[in-house]
């Protein structure tokens, strides 16, 4: 367990094993499918009856104790499966999702400030009320939905989309969440744990029993498991994975974190979620506990995190990496990675992070990105293979499941690694992401004068030469301004453009920043950096955001660790921005714009902070498909 974690899980003695699952002795056809299971085109078919699906309730032990009252926490479980797993003696396998919001969420759960004058105890930064409504991605995934409910109907469509095909659909709740016991937990391992705990209730190492108290053992199922979810029901996946458990074959995640510190942080900086601004780990664990819960029972817990979470430096502690799943040494199960290049709530790091790993430890793996916000790219979205073969993205999800847990051969895993969407809607087959042809460029901020707009250079100045500052206004100046007109000065950012670009050229990886800065006048301050797609100069051609990165100066050594500055000293300061897949056209120009405040995503200081930057001891680094000579400059 992690230093400073005890207080947030407590581990009981393992429940006692039950018998396994498997009950039935169906035999398999010749395709080693069972009898009823039908398979076109690779893709199994709905065949079985949805009214008559079997529904019931579990409640599955866990061998946690996330509210500290000396008994194992229960996890609710909701099951649908054909009839015929009780009537024809047929095993089947699971798709499984998870979450967190199935019931009695806190709509109305308390924001702190994003204004930093509010609490002055904080090193940089306070917080205080700006109470929102909250997303919730209740039934996010599973197809489009059926009309007509039916009286034993589960949430979501998860269930009818599958169940016809051959699967038992279960939906959990979140230890500490509707129906289950505990406390919430935001992400730390009592949660992985209680997730796993229905994964091995499925393969019968863990007891579960019905409203009555009665023994349920799972022995209508193979005990092969694939997750799905999007979102919070999305990570879920993602931290399970990483236990290893036996039984899980596959897992896709949907707009999912893999870093919760990366998902309220970055650098040292305290940055929310895109559109909830203010929200924290806190926040979010009242919100899916419930108000009757996280102001009772569970409000020790809950005061726990809200100490633990150390909004007053931003640094990467015990408390995130207890929440971080960047390591698929463990991982057994494969991975379909979908997300949104567009998503600024879960933030395109939490994918490309874990892909990263994923990679790094030959996970079999696949990756569909889209040009979305946060979600899914939409179950007709299509794809066309070099084959000539076409899929919808749900029919690739399907096939994938098919794959993974009914072990049908339809070349799933010979097909091109990635999809990747472009802007203009088509989504493109590719051998793997980042593209294979990416290569680090450097382009050089250059700088004639102090108060003229800059330029990105392949080759250029070197030495101090110019030194170029601006005042952070943030509270007042929103990021949509700041970013407009790069032709013209602003005395609250700096901008840098290249040239008009002679042909298309594609972005695909991390963009990075090296910029020599000094803060003139404070002890501390956000610095943010938007890289946009410009159209020619003096053209009416709206800006695009193409990514974005902050850090906090003070982190400049790393996230763990906060070092107090000098004022007017210039630091060397390198980061990296939101990873991203982007085709910047012909005729246009890439601009790199610095100011402090991000009103969308940072704290909120009082404006006056000076900062000063060395563009010709500034770096910065852009993956270009093609490499510099595909830049023309």
């Amino acid at each position: 367990m992690l230093a400073g974690m005890a207080g947030a899980l407590t581990l009981l003695h393992a429940p006692v094993a039950v018998a396994a699952p498997g009950g039935g002795d169906a035999p398999a056809d010749d395709d080693g499918l069972p009898p009823g299971v039908v398979v076109e085109d690779g893709t199994t078919q709905p065949v079985f009856s949805l009214d008559d699906a079997i529904t019931e309730r579990v409640y599955v032990t866990a061998p946690v104790d996330s509210d500290h009252d000396g008994e194992h926490d229960r996890v609710a479980i909701d099951i649908a499966r054909p009839a015929e797993t009780a009537t024809e003696g047929l095993d089947v396998p699971v798709i499984f999702e998870h979450s967190p919001y199935r019931k009695d969420t806190w709509g109305e759960a308390p924001y702190p400030s994003v204004l930093v004058d509010e609490l002055p105890q904080n090193r940089l930064f306070a917080k205080g009320a700006t109470a929102g409504s909250f997303r919730t991605t209740a039934g996010f995934l599973g197809g489009d939905a059926v009309a007509g409910a039916r009286a034993a109907d589960l949430p979501g469509s998860l269930d009818d989309y599958y169940v016809p095909r051959g699967y038992a659909v279960v939906l959990g709740m979140s230890v500490g969440t509707g129906d289950s016991d505990g406390c919430p937990t935001s992400g730390d391992p009592a949660e992985t744990l209680g997730t796993k705990a229905v994964i091995d209730w499925l393969n019968g190492r863990a007891p579960g029993v019905d409203a009555t108290g009665e023994a349920v053992e799972a022995d209508w199922t193979t005990g092969d498991v694939g997750m799905i979810g999007g979102s919070y029901n999305g990570t879920l996946p993602n931290q399970v994975a990483t236990t290893g458990v036996e039984g899980l074959k596959t897992i896709v995640p949907v707009a999912a974190i893999s870093s919760w510190y990366d998902y309220y942080r970055a650098n040292g900086l305290v940055v929310a979620p895109g559109g909830y601004q203010g929200e924290d780990a806190d926040v979010l664990a009242n919100f899916v506990g419930g108000e009757e819960r996280v102001t009772g029972d569970c409000a020790d817990e809950i005061a726990e995190i809200t100490a633990e979470q150390g909004r007053d430096t931003g640094d990467y502690t015990d408390f995130w990496a207890a929440r971080d799943y960047r390591d698929a040494s463990d991982v057994a199960a494969s991975v379909f990675v979908v997300h949104g290049l567009n998503d600024w709530n879960v933030r395109t790091e939490n994918f490309a992070g874990w892909w990263d790993e994923l990679a790094a430890h030959d996970v079999p793996r696949k990756i569909w990105l889209h040009q979305g916000g946060h979600g899914g790219p939409g179950s007709g979205a299509s794809v066309t293979l070099p084959d000539g073969e076409t899929w919808t993205y749900k029919q690739t999800e399907n096939r994938w499941f098919d794959h993974w847990l009914w072990g049908v051969d339809n070349g799933i895993m010979d097909e091109p690694q990635a999809v990747v969407q472009r802007e203009d809607g088509e989504n493109t087959p590719s051998s793997t992401w980042p593209d294979a042809g990416a290569k680090d460029v450097r382009l050089r901020l250059a700088a004639d004068a102090s108060d003229a707009p800059g330029a990105l250079v392949t080759r250029g100045p070197h030495g101090p030469a110019a030194r170029q500052s601006f005042v952070d206004q943030g509270r007042t100046v929103h990021p949509d301004t700041l970013v407009a007109d790069p032709d013209t000065v602003s005395e609250n950012r700096l901008v840098y453009t290249t040239p008009e670009l002679d042909e298309d050229v594609r972005l695909s990886g991390r963009p990075s920043i090296r910029l020599r800065t000094a803060i003139e006048n404070a002890a501390d301050a956000n610095l943010t950096v938007q890289l946009v797609d410009y159209g020619p100069a003096g053209s009416d051609v709206e800006p695009t955001v193409v990514t974005r990165g902050w850090t906090d100066p003070q982190n400049r050594k790393g996230a763990d660790r906060s070092e107090p500055l000098v004022r007017g000293k210039a630091y060397d300061l390198s980061w990296t921005l939101e990873p991203k897949d982007y085709v910047v056209p012909a005729g246009h120009r890439i601009g790199l714009v610095v100011f402090s405040t991000d009103q969308e995503h940072t704290l909120l200081p009082l404006g006056g902070t000076e900062l000063t930057v060395s563009p010709h001891q500034s770096v910065l680094r852009l993956p270009v498909v093609g490499g510099a000579e595909a830049l023309g400059f």
